[in-house]
């Protein structure tokens, strides 16, 4: 399912991953969902810091690796996601982790 990279119930822009593994990379066919109140047609996308082409757009399979942050209006800016084309990973969830919790890490390649 979809996971937040933030803690639930937080008011502000959430970057959504799929598959829920980070980092992602490109040949885990990656889709980026950003979610925030608002109309979804004003969010805006950002990749490695500049305004990009997916203007109006909630969701996307990423093709180009980089690190990309949306923006919906009156809740901010999202956390980054870094989506790599690395040959050799290592994966954790895509969710918040505390000190203490059982995890399941992911070497890919």
């Amino acid at each position: 399912g979809w996971c937040p990279l933030s803690p639930a119930g937080a008011q502000t822009t959430q970057l959504l991953v799929e598959p829920p593994w980070m980092p992602a990379v490109l040949w885990d066919r990656v889709t980026l969902t950003c979610q925030g109140s608002g109309n979804a047609g004003a969010t805006t996308w950002y990749k490695d810091g500049r305004r990009w082409g997916q203007e109006g757009r909630d969701n996307f399979l990423v093709t180009e690796r980089g690190i990309y942050t949306c923006d919906r209006p009156g809740n901010g800016l999202s956390p980054p996601v870094r989506v790599l084309n690395d040959r050799l990973v290592l994966q954790v969830p895509a969710w918040p982790l505390l000190e203490g919790d059982m995890v399941t890490l992911r070497c890919r390649c």
